[in-house]
């Protein structure tokens, strides 16, 4: 059974400090992962796009981190300020393979 977990399910942090969401996954075989950002009324931003072959991957105040092996992903946030508030959404796709 495939699955995505995230953790925690909501933070509160102080503006200036460093925050970290966890994605849990069991998709196999693994095609890529990435990480939005979805201000409340507004679609979804994507923040990064990572493959199995890339352990981090920076945008801006953004570092994304990606473990294959344990299938684990983070997203850490540096220095926080008012417009991070949002939800956060981890969403890894499948490889397609013949006859799926």
């Amino acid at each position: 059974k495939n699955q995505v977990e995230q953790s925690p399910q909501s933070l509160i942090i102080l503006e200036g400090k460093n925050c970290t969401l966890q994605c849990n996954y069991t998709v196999s075989p693994f095609s890529n992962l990435r990480w939005y950002k979805q201000d409340t009324g507004k679609g979804p931003i994507s923040l990064t796009i990572m493959t199995f072959s890339e352990n981090t991957k920076p945008n801006g105040r953004y570092i994304a981190t990606l473990d294959a092996d344990t299938k684990q992903s983070s997203l850490h946030i540096t220095a926080a300020q008012l417009s991070d508030s949002a939800s956060y959404i981890c969403v890894v796709s499948a490889l397609c393979s013949p006859g799926t």
